[in-house]
């Protein structure tokens, strides 16, 4: 009989990947828990499953670093757990006594866990923590959208809770005018803030009866969602003590009970931001002359250590400190975009969202209902937003517009005409602004359009097409570089080429012209010019084709590989813009189409 599979001699260490890596059975042995107190460990804690590249047990098993398992091990939450399971058994058993008042004893009396230690172990400092909120937020997100179940162990408080965090983050959100972009897609709506300068993204579904499946492990995403409804309380904490807000937030009930719950955030933020103010005057009032003494003997000292033509400039700063707010020029531009408008919003759309996206640009919303901020006869809307094909009452004093309008306003920065975005009429394509057009190849054309008024709204002058002339001077290095394809390079060359030849033959005509020769050899004359041009311009298309197989044959066999990835990648894109283009024109051929058959019916 011979030798087993990764036969290893008695006594001799185990190495390489059978020391380093164990199976998720083991990991479970090692730990001495449940599979399911397992999986909620690793997902507390951040541990996820290797992929080894020598594969001990099989390829049908779940690996784990031994690294990851030992720190599971000494963590105070296993022990917790342990705890938990032994106290359960102990209801177990009392139930199966019929004991049934010691069952509620031991049921009010049943030990919980906390993840505040944990939090603070995986992210140390807050910015870790925004890095790392994209999922956070997109979980809870959903989870206030969904139904309470039993069967699933979906709690109607689980639910509160997270709509109560996700109203809480879209006030602070708001309020600080830190929205960037937004994109309203099949799956929900794409929301983009920049806190703290990380860029955070998450998506939060439409306000519609959603349908569970059964092919979801609920337990699994409830145990994710544990773990971020504690991380979203820690980031709200921080940045509402960051703006000198108490958390957690006390609302109006009235306004809770209404659903309004977003506006009724703003108004706990204007309260708490007056009381913020007059705190610190009052503060300062009752300060002990001791203190003030010591205070004044700082600043004096101070003052001698700064340049002697200018005298007070440390008073002036200290002075100036408290008054001025540290606001970045996007988040200016933010808070100035819907500055002078008030909006109405009807009872067809997405309330929500607009109570959210509106006043993080600066703007003063309403809406149809119990508990609203002003009515709908007010005199002072300037817009009212409306998604129904028609209006039976309508206000000179102010424009109709669809909820779009909004949302591209927000990702274009400038308030759009809004003649496209009337009521009953088809609106603009709904444009991403996570899509870079450029880098993809394929600009719109209402994007083109968006680009123009910027550039009026600004007072850039756009320069021209066609006019542009850096990429004649060096499409070789270019090419070389990377910086351009070859076709890009071959195009440029071409038009150098052409440019060359009509500027020598400009200047022939020009010399013949002062020697006085006549027209007939002027023509013969720039025909041979023409030819001996030709034939001693090198020929750049060989010499660009040339350069890029000498720096394919220098590369080494994995690079040459990445290079074919990228150039196939392009291929892809190319045609990905070609099929654009001939939609685009199968398109605007059959409206011309509709139009002539329309007007041959009218006539």
């Amino acid at each position: 009989m011979g030798k087993p599979k990764h036969y290893r001699p008695p006594g001799k260490k185990k190495e390489g990947n059978a020391a380093r890596y164990v199976t998720r059975s083991q990991a479970i042995k090692i730990l001495q828990v449940s599979l399911s107190d397992f999986r909620k460990l690793c997902i507390h804690k951040g541990v996820f499953p290797r992929e080894p590249k020598k594969k001990v047990k099989g390829n049908h098993h779940t690996y784990y670093h031994l690294k990851d398992v030992m720190y599971i091990l000494h963590d105070p939450l296993l022990e917790k757990f342990r705890e938990i399971r032994a106290y359960q058994k102990k209801i177990k058993k009392a139930k199966a006594k019929k004991n049934d008042e010691l069952a509620k004893l031991l049921l009010s009396r049943a030990p919980t866990y906390r993840l505040d230690m944990v939090i603070r172990d995986r992210y140390p400092t807050f910015i870790d923590a925004l890095r790392d909120l994209d999922d956070p937020l997109t979980m809870v997100h959903l989870f206030a959208m969904l139904p309470a179940i039993d069967r699933l162990k979906i709690e109607a408080k689980r639910i509160h809770n997270c709509r109560r965090l996700c109203h809480e983050w879209q006030a602070c959100i708001s309020r600080t005018h830190k929205l960037r972009k937004v994109f309203v897609a099949v799956k929900g709506i794409y929301y983009q803030a920049e806190v703290e300068g990380q860029k955070i993204t998450w998506l939060a579904p439409h306000a519609r009866q959603q349908v569970l499946t059964d092919d979801v492990d609920f337990n699994v995403m409830l145990t994710f969602l544990e773990f971020y409804e504690a991380l979203l309380g820690f980031v709200n904490f921080q940045l509402y003590h960051s703006i000198n807000v108490k958390y957690p937030p006390i609302l109006d009930p009235q306004l809770e009970a209404l659903a309004a719950e977003l506006y009724a955030l703003s108004r706990y933020f204007d309260a708490n931001y007056r009381a913020s103010v007059q705190e610190p005057q009052v503060a300062g009032s009752s300060r002990s002359e001791q203190e003030q003494e010591e205070s004044d003997l700082r600043l004096a000292q101070l003052q001698h250590q700064l340049p002697a033509n200018e005298p007070g400039a440390l008073m002036h700063l200290v002075q100036n400190a408290s008054s001025e707010i540290e606001e970045d020029e996007a988040t200016r531009d933010c808070k100035k975009l819907f500055q002078n408008n008030k909006f109405f919003l009807s009872r067809e759309v997405p309330r929500e969202s607009l109570l959210f996206v509106i006043p993080a640009f600066g703007g003063v919303v309403s809406w149809e209902g119990d508990g609203a901020p002003f009515a709908e006869a007010d005199d002072s809307i300037t817009h009212q937003i409306v998604d129904r094909p028609t209006q039976s009452h309508v206000y000179l004093s102010r424009e109709y517009v669809q909820p779009q309008w909004v949302y591209d306003c927000v990702n274009a920065q400038i308030i759009l005409p809004t003649d496209q975005y009337m009521v009953g009429r088809d609106p603009p394509p709904h444009l991403s602004p996570f899509v870079d057009d450029e880098a993809e190849g394929y600009v719109p054309d209402y994007a083109k359009t968006i680009k123009q008024l910027q550039a009026a709204a600004k007072s850039d002058v756009q320069p021209l097409p066609g006019m542009a002339t850096d990429d004649l001077d060096s499409s070789q290095n270019m090419l070389a570089e990377g910086f351009i394809s070859r076709t890009e390079a071959m195009e440029a060359a071409e038009k150098k080429r052409q440019m060359m030849v009509l500027e020598k033959q400009y200047h022939d005509e020009l010399k013949m012209e002062l020697q006085g020769v006549s027209t007939i050899n002027k023509q013969s004359s720039a025909e041979d010019m023409d030819s001996k041009e030709e034939e001693s311009l090198p020929n750049i298309q060989q010499s660009i084709v040339d350069a890029e197989d000498r720096s394919t044959l220098m590369m080494s066999r994995k690079k040459r590989g990445l290079a074919k990835a990228i150039e196939m990648g392009k291929q892809r894109k190319k045609e990905r813009v070609k099929k654009l283009k001939e939609r685009k024109r199968n398109i605007e051929a059959a409206q011309k189409s509709e139009k002539k058959h329309k007007k041959a019916q009218l006539s």
